[in-house]
């Protein structure tokens, strides 16, 4: 996979431009923070939430033999901006515990609502995993 960094453009933070890469793409569902298992969701703190979406997007790519390192791009679904940069760090400790220091090209956008009821973020991606 080769991450896209134009020549004269900064660095991004905490993702990559973009993403080029060939093989067998894997779609993965937009996962809420909550745990399959129970069906509990983290009602209420956003980087739990958060951290369990990303858990069960590496649960799901092993499913596919893939890994968090075959994520080409991802899509993060917030119901608060503010309370993403203000759970900033906690997500970044959950983001490296599931999917280690790779950065994939990545959308955030704020909507109104999610359909999990008191969900506060979903996250959906896509994988390319080597022939």
């Amino acid at each position: 996979m080769d991450f896209l960094k134009p020549e004269s453009w900064a660095r991004a933070p905490g993702f990559s431009w973009g993403t080029a890469a060939t093989g067998r793409q894997v779609f993965v569902a937009g996962q809420v923070g909550r745990d399959p298992a129970g069906g509990e969701l983290a009602v209420g703190d956003f980087a739990a939430q958060a951290t369990q979406a990303l858990a069960n997007i590496v649960t799901v790519l092993m499913e596919a033999g893939a890994g968090p390192e075959h994520i080409a791009h991802m899509n993060w679904y917030v119901t608060d901006i503010e309370a993403y940069k203000a759970a900033g760090r906690a997500i970044g400790e959950g983001y490296k515990a599931h999917l280690g220091r790779h950065f994939p090209s990545m959308t955030m956008v704020q909507v109104g609502a999610l359909l999990a009821e008191g969900a506060l973020v979903e996250i959906d991606c896509v994988a390319v995993v080597p022939e």
